[in-house]
């Protein structure tokens, strides 16, 4: 289905990756009601890992930006699954959570998280605009540098 988002997607020149199945015991999105929420993505392209370490020893922030983008691509390619192709069908992102895989001494995870942040106003205007965490952790999945998980509104 071609609508406003797709043809936003082809002006940008952003492809989406293939959205992943769930590595385990749990499913790549819920909706109840007209909220949909979208579970954790790694910064991967169609099932390769990408950017494997931490930000601030083996990337920099803007490498960690990077990395946060491409887990936000895999978001929107589960939102695309989810709505049957019809990403117009989001009204609002409300709320992401991203999560940074960092060393300790690292302290830009708000910036990094901009990669996400960033992507969802380029996408959706100002529906994309949302409320937002942004942590560093220990460790992330296969050691890959970002994670994002979304909530958003659909109709």
């Amino acid at each position: 289905m071609t609508g406003t988002i797709e043809a936003r997607l082809a002006e940008l020149g952003i492809e989406l990756p293939e959205p992943s199945a769930p590595g385990a015991n749990y499913v790549p999105f819920i909706r109840e009601g007209h909220l949909l929420f979208i579970t954790g993505q790694l910064s991967q392209w169609n099932g390769e890992r990408r950017f494997i370490g931490k930000v601030g020893r083996e990337f920099d922030a803007d490498e960690g930006r990077e990395a946060v983008r491409l887990a936000a691509l895999n978001v929107v390619a589960q939102l695309r699954e989810a709505l049957f192709g019809d990403l117009d069908r989001v009204t609002r992102c409300v709320r992401i959570a991203v999560y940074v895989n960092s060393d300790p001494d690292f302290h830009g995870h708000s910036q990094a998280a901009n990669g996400a942040s960033d992507l969802f106003v380029e996408l959706f205007g100002e529906a994309g605009r949302h409320t937002r965490m942004a942590v560093g952790v220990a460790a992330l999945p296969y050691n890959v540098a970002a994670e994002v998980e979304g909530v958003f509104s659909v109709g």
